[in-house]
């Protein structure tokens, strides 16, 4: 991989029309031109591929964490070249085989602290780590299908509870490993991320 790691680097390489359709911009710094970069890292054989996008927290402390100001241009920043990601992956033939994970750090509850008042005007959203959202494409995740349901304000989940450990558990088995038996090495012990079944389980129903 080190030996074409400067081409695949290189956007510019890429046609006009893809860069667009992304809204990647070559030498700049972008969460686009990044996503752009994942698909071309994909289709050489990496593995594993990681992005990241930060300025999510948006506790309505200030402007830029006011969620009615400030939190419409970050949607705007990922929602197009995760599309075009998503789009582009599955024009190529590569998203059958390519697992996409979307998530945060938390869920957020649909209120923020007041802190006697000291915050002003602004309108924000705090951590909360009972219900979150994430959202999985290609890799053997049927499509169109929703699972869990919150109370009227997001704060717990009533209905299809899916734990981390269940997630954890579904992705291993994505991934063609058994979540139960998987182990690796560390200090010389065989570590285990999911324990027995009832641990974590494979969620059947978010399966192809």
């Amino acid at each position: 991989m080190q030996i074409s790691v400067p081409e695949v680097m290189d956007i510019a390489r890429e046609p006009k029309r893809m860069q667009e359709a992304y809204g990647a911009e070559p030498g700049r710094a972008s969460f686009a031109n990044n996503c752009l970069l994942a698909r071309r890292l994909v289709e050489r054989g990496v593995r594993f591929v990681q992005l990241f996008d930060w300025g999510w927290d948006f506790h309505g402390v200030s402007k830029d964490t006011d969620i009615v100001q400030t939190l419409p241009e970050k949607c705007r920043e990922i929602d197009r070249p995760v599309a075009a990601l998503l789009k582009d992956l599955k024009a190529r033939g590569l998203l059958d085989e390519t697992l996409v994970v979307w998530g945060g750090e938390f869920g957020r509850t649909s209120m923020r602290e007041n802190r006697g008042g000291s915050y002003g005007t602004f309108i924000g959203r705090d951590h909360h780590p009972h219900c979150m959202t994430i959202w999985m494409a290609g890799g053997g995740i049927k499509g169109g299908v929703q699972l869990g349901e919150t109370d009227e304000i997001g704060y717990h989940v009533v209905d299809g509870k899916m734990s981390i450990r269940d997630l954890q558990a579904t992705i291993l088995h994505l991934m063609g490993f058994n979540p139960y038996t998987f182990s690796y090495k560390h200090q010389g012990l065989e570590e285990r991320l999911i324990g027995p079944e009832e641990d974590g389980r494979v969620r059947a129903e978010l399966l192809a």
